[in-house]
């Protein structure tokens, strides 16, 4: 960790996609309460004018379009907005995303561009359109700091059965930031990146289907085992005890702090060193289900029944 990095201020500015509801929502009235300037998009268009009209409201400057975060020519607007407005971003926080679940080979095409085109391609854009931005801002001025977050999930550490799209897309972004974490410390010390990896947290991501394109959406009814997902993915979102707002001040703790992995659930990890384990000695994937195995038999259970009819 660099000894620089950036102590959010008032006045500085703040990129957030998907920032009519959830994590992006509580990010941008957090930014609102310190003084930021925010730059906002969501798919959305009535709950990002109903964002607007609060952040407004608190005394925040604010410029808001909408846009779909897959849309490489949309994230680009956005850029050009906030550069018109504000000026080189201090704070870019890539957070879009939805959610599908299913076996893996349930997945259609279109379940597969949806999600990687906002999970993933959604932050590649970001990165891509916003860094150097902010990398020119640096090199005009010394004491800019900048940093960007990149909203992964647990998902992106470990692999739940029947979440193969999701979980995909989610450890690319988590190592999509670890690069951009690598690469930025060999060019500057002014801009700094983190990654958020939150687990169940009420959100609203479980009902993220409500803004799938047209285009994209599939045809025919979903697949039992994506019935069965999205009832567990439901309850497991919505009994989350952390909160959207604990985890926005989470994640600029981590901005001031400069640290790089932000974690809602930290008892989580233990997971994630299960899973590292099996993969540095070359032994089977551990049962996901092994604390809780009667989650494990409910799931494998209804699975099966739904394969026979």
């Amino acid at each position: 960790m660099s000894a620089q990095h950036l102590t959010i201020r008032p006045g500085q500015t703040a990129v957030i996609t998907g920032a009519a509801s959830g994590f992006g929502l509580e990010l941008a009235r957090l930014g609102a309460k310190q003084g930021l300037n925010l730059v906002i998009t969501d798919v959305q268009q009535d709950a990002l004018d109903a964002a607007l009209a609060e952040l407004t409201g608190m005394g925040a400057k604010v410029a808001a379009l909408r846009g779909d975060v897959s849309r490489a020519e949309d994230v680009q607007a956005l850029a050009d907005l906030c550069m018109e407005r504000f000026g080189a971003p201090h704070i870019v926080i890539n957070n879009a995303g939805v959610a599908h679940g299913g076996l893996i080979w349930e997945h259609t095409q279109r379940d597969w561009e949806w999600v990687l085109g906002v999970n993933l391609f959604g932050v590649v854009h970001g990165v891509r359109v916003f860094t150097p931005l902010m990398l020119a801002a640096a090199a005009k001025d010394a004491s800019y700091q900048g940093h960007i977050v990149n909203v992964a999930s647990m998902a992106g550490l470990l692999n739940s059965p029947n979440m193969g799209a999701y979980n995909v897309s989610k450890h690319a972004v988590v190592s999509l930031s670890e690069t951009l974490y690598q690469d930025l410390s060999l060019v500057t010390e002014q801009v700094h990146a983190s990654v958020l990896c939150p687990y169940f947290v009420p959100t609203g991501i479980h009902q993220s289907h409500r803004n799938r394109p047209k285009e994209l959406r599939s045809e025919g009814k979903p697949t039992a085992s994506q019935m069965i997902a999205q009832a567990m993915s439901t309850k497991a979102v919505t009994s989350g005890k952390v909160t959207a707002a604990d985890t926005a001040q989470l994640v600029f703790d981590a901005i001031n702090q400069g640290r790089f992995y932000v974690y809602t659930h930290p008892q989580a990890l233990g997971m994630v060193h299960t899973r590292l384990e099996d993969v540095v000695q070359g032994r089977n994937p551990t049962d996901p289900f092994a604390g809780k195995p009667e989650i494990g038999e409910q799931l494998r259970v209804a699975l099966r029944q739904a394969a026979q009819g």
